[in-house]
């Protein structure tokens, strides 16, 4: 399934049709594939290369692996490479999961051959930097640090994760359209790298002797795409209307080159006069921030018209839903509610949230003390920078990085991979259901069958895509690794039905562990002695209705103290 189309911008497709090279009706505006640089990145020290050398080095790779075919599997790319085989076979599932639309012949785990096109511009981008937040105006207040037993003591842990985000606001951290401005960035920088490494040398002088096929062309789509889903070959002059029956000629690179700067520096302006307007008044509208930020303090149903999904602003990435700020609420969030095809949870603390739908992606950042339930995610979830948080998520991919005391219940067809600066995390098989999970997964690709949920793939501490953590001179250790949740610790979780949708799911459909089963039979068990013995007992009216206030008094006391008592308002309504 290829990626949803974006709104287009009406002000940066006039300057890009000022600038020539598109067609002669208004054209979409050029932006980021985000996915590649929010979930391709690896810290795989052999899959990034220096800046300087980038090129060269891919161009001998190209070499090596072009004999092979167009197409690379795992063995030929970790013998390039020098790598570990699971590594080669990560990079390979991690690209299939990036990937603007599904490629058969890698298929969705990538367990076959890549594209060398598609391998060549993944492992590219493995140079990308992610952009360093902003500096906080007030860095006395958030001076105090957690103690940590880490290697990297006054580098990586000088601040817990959510230390980290909370002494960058969200004002002071990267909005979603200073992200994009620097990934466009950095595009613009490499693309004539980029060409180069792509194109095919044919008989010439000068810039004629490199040229780019329409197929190649249509492989810069793993990076850049455009606003209303038009294929790139058709908004160049130079590949658009091409009768299908007769391929198109090869075009100059530098031609190529020419185009896509000109409607990089288009939509660049028109996010650098956006950015300027909104500083420049006090009531501007920010598109980043979502209208949870108003109601942090106030229960979010998805039902409401203040709910967190991101509204629809021309000119910016929205093909996302956020749910962001939310302090000591719950917040429900079902397919009709959700734009697009991922969803962001954001700084979020002492809450409980509901994400009910058929996703491709699901980040979750800077979240403490907050249970976070994502129903069926048909690509990757990403959960950074948490404290105390209880993922329970059904995927085929999961990555975390730089948790601390988080316990993850988890369906998921592959690996867990664990990266960055962890400590205390927990791992148990997925525990809970709602009416339509079982279609959801189906939707997604999803398979229940299939759980590795206690096979952690561990890489190193040190992420070279981000200069915060990745200090000149410290070497790189393997990441603390997750320890499997005590069976007598596990417990099933109950999605409360808030508006009686009815499915066919009953039951959890990935299958518990024996050892899981034997406790919960255990318990079951218990509970059932237990209600059976006050059944039991002989005693008066009064002395039954004492026990009946204790155990009411005994079981509130729990629901506040736990935080649960949340639930009940929930269930209650507005």
């Amino acid at each position: 399934m290829a990626d949803d189309p974006l709104d287009s911008s009406p002000s940066a497709s006039a300057a890009a049709a000022a600038a020539g090279g598109v067609c002669s009706a208004p054209a979409p505006a050029l932006r980021p594939r985000r996915e590649p640089f929010e979930y391709g990145l690896l810290p795989i020290p052999k899959l990034v290369f220096p800046e300087g050398t980038l090129t060269q080095t891919l161009s001998q790779l190209k070499e090596r692996l072009a004999p092979g075919g167009p197409r690379v599997g795992a063995a030929a790319l970790a013998d390039a490479l020098q790598i570990p085989a699971e590594q080669a076979a990560l990079a390979l599932g991690t690209l299939a999961a990036v990937l603007p639309a599904e490629d058969p012949e890698l298929g969705e785990d990538g367990a076959g051959n890549a594209d060398l096109r598609d391998l060549l511009l993944f492992i590219y981008i493995q140079s990308y930097k992610r952009l360093v937040p902003r500096a906080h105006k007030d860095s006395p207040a958030v001076a105090d640090v957690w103690p940590s037993t880490s290697a990297f003591d006054g580098y990586l842990s000088a601040l817990s994760p959510i230390q980290f985000v909370r002494s960058n606001s969200r004002r002071f951290m990267p909005s979603q359209a200073d992200e994009e401005s620097h990934q466009l960035s950095y595009l613009q920088k490499h693309m004539a790298n980029i060409l180069t490494l792509l194109a095919d040398s044919v008989d010439g002088e000068g810039d004629d002797s490199m040229v780019l096929t329409m197929e190649t062309f249509e492989h810069l789509g793993f990076l850049l795409h455009l606003s209303e889903g038009t294929p790139l070959s058709q908004a160049a002059t130079f590949f658009a209307n091409s009768d299908p029956d007769m391929p198109a000629a090869p075009v100059p690179a530098a031609l190529v080159h020419d185009w896509i700067l000109q409607h990089i520096a288009s939509a660049l302006d028109f996010m650098a006069e956006k950015s300027a307007a909104k500083e420049n008044s006090n009531n501007a509208f920010d598109p980043d921030v979502t209208m949870s930020d108003a109601v942090t303090n106030t229960r979010i149903h998805s039902s409401s018209p203040t709910g967190t999904s991101a509204p629809n602003y021309p000119g910016y990435y929205r093909n996302a839903s956020f749910v962001e700020g939310c302090s000591k609420t719950s917040v429900v969030k079902q397919a009709s509610d959700l734009k697009g095809h991922s969803i962001k949870v954001l700084n979020c603390h002492d809450s409980v949230i509901y994400i009910l739908a058929p996703l491709k992606y699901a980040t979750v950042y800077g979240c403490s003390d907050t249970t976070i339930i994502l129903g069926a995610i048909g690509k990757v979830v990403k959960v950074e920078h948490c404290e105390r948080v209880q993922i329970i998520a059904a995927s085929k991919r999961i990555c975390i990085a730089n948790c601390r005391e988080c316990i993850f219940y988890l369906g998921v067809n592959h690996q867990p991979l664990i990266v960055g600066d962890n400590h205390k995390l927990q791992v148990a098989p997925f525990n809970t259901y709602y009416p339509l999970l079982g279609e959801h997964l189906a939707q997604v690709g999803v398979d229940p069958n299939v759980n590795k949920w206690d096979q952690p793939f561990v890489l190193g501490v040190v992420d070279p895509h981000d200069s915060l953590s990745h200090p000149a001179g410290v070497s790189d250790v393997q990441a603390e690794s997750a320890t499997c949740l005590d069976p007598d610790l596990f417990t099933n979780f109950l999605i409360p039905s808030w508006f009686e949708v009815e499915g066919p799911t009953k039951y959890n459909p990935f299958t518990l562990p024996e050892v899981y089963w034997a406790s919960q039979r255990k318990k079951h068990a218990s509970l059932d002695d237990i209600q059976k013995n006050i059944r039991e007992l002989e005693i008066d009216d009064n002395r039954k209705k004492e026990l009946a206030c204790a155990l009411h008094a005994q079981f509130k006391d729990w629901l506040y103290a736990s935080g649960n008592i949340r639930q009940l308002y929930c269930l209650q309504g507005e």
